[in-house]
């Protein structure tokens, strides 16, 4: 995995969330990260510079020892994402084309299209988004999740499985959103990197304001540019994460209609909606069939689209409630760990 336990949502969602599932059917594993939690601490950051080199060849060293002296004992080994943030596939080819380990390829958006932050702009030249491909011919099987990014791995691999970002909603999510209250919240979750969306809201936000009292609660590790007369930053933690996303009445999911954007696996909307928080999002990608507009929330494109919508729930506690019991009930059916669970098993054998 790229980071340490804990801290990004792909790999909590995707890969950690599943060690309770391995342990109960006594496959034994054991993980192995790139970045350590010092590195995390300074990765996303501005300057260090010659801390972040010392941080990735601290990483690339792990690497080669868990490859030369670890890696053989092992009947997989699960890559989620990359083995290496930097450079060809190097780990990869080892692994496959010289130990002829049964590598499962996992990734959960289109990681084959360049797509650099400004803090990370260094990184559009060394990342090789190439390697993608080939990783996904080497592979034993591609887990992809969602339709968009199998049918692309489709073309590399006839091994694939469409492996849905799930939650735990047994053990974690759930609990189910009250809408009963006097001042209603419009929030959204994400990292940073993802941020950058939510300037598609921001004149519709504006404008609603004016009509309808209601706080905006951003749920991030940093905190937005812009302002709005009830802003509400939280910043997230693993901790009070339950209780944070509890505290908002309506989630919204923006994205622009981009080959990037299609490769997204709705995860915000899995994350609402399994707390019974009805959702507003853009209609790309599979936010379209976690959305069944009117039942459990609503997709839209134009601004004015996005104000009717907002405007419906926070005014209607009855819509509210509805809306997140029909959302709960999709994403324990269809994007829960539970549901998921054989799926994921299938990709050991």
């Amino acid at each position: 995995m790229p980071y340490p336990l804990h801290r990004a949502p792909s790999q909590r969602f995707r890969v950690e969330t599943y060690f309770p599932l391995l342990a109960q059917q006594n496959i034994h594993y054991d993980t192995d990260v790139f970045f350590d939690n010092e590195a995390w601490k300074i990765l996303y950051e501005e300057g260090s510079a010659l801390q972040k080199a010392g941080a990735v060849l601290k990483g690339f060293a792990r690497r080669l020892k868990t490859i030369l002296f670890k890696s053989k004992k092992y009947d997989y080994i699960f890559i989620h994402r990359e083995a290496a943030p930097l450079g060809p596939p190097v780990f990869e080819w080892l692994l496959a084309r010289v130990f002829r380990k049964k590598i499962i390829y996992d990734f959960d958006d289109a990681i084959w299209i360049p797509n650099i932050s400004k803090s990370n702009y260094v990184a559009r030249y060394v990342k090789c988004f190439w390697k993608v491909k080939h990783i996904s011919k080497w592979a034993y099987k591609v887990s992809a999740g969602n339709q968009y990014l199998a049918a692309w791995a489709a073309k590399q691999n006839t091994s694939v499985v469409i492996n849905p970002t799930c939650v735990d909603t047994e053990n974690r999510y759930n609990q189910q959103k009250h809408q009963e209250t006097d001042l209603v919240s419009i929030g959204w979750t994400g990292s940073h990197s993802t941020m950058k969306y939510l300037d598609l809201l921001y004149d519709v936000l504006k404008e609603l304001e004016n009509e309808i009292p209601f706080t905006f609660r951003v749920i991030c590790d940093r905190k937005p540019a812009f302002s709005l007369q009830h802003l509400e930053f939280v910043k997230w933690r693993e901790a009070t994460e339950i209780e944070d996303l509890l505290s908002i009445n309506i989630g919204v999911m923006p994205l622009e209609q981009d080959e990037w954007s299609e490769g997204k696996c709705g995860f915000k909307l899995i994350q609402y909606m399994a707390l019974g928080i009805p959702s507003v999002a853009s209609p790309v990608g599979v936010n379209r069939e976690i959305i069944e507009p009117g039942k459990n929330g609503f997709l839209c494109q134009t601004r004015e689209e996005w104000k009717e919508a907002l405007r419906r729930l926070l005014t209607d506690e009855d819509m509210r409630t509805k809306f997140g019991e029909k959302g709960r009930e999709k994403i324990v059916e269809h994007f829960s760990t539970q549901s998921n669970a054989s799926n994921f098993l299938s990709l050991l054998t």
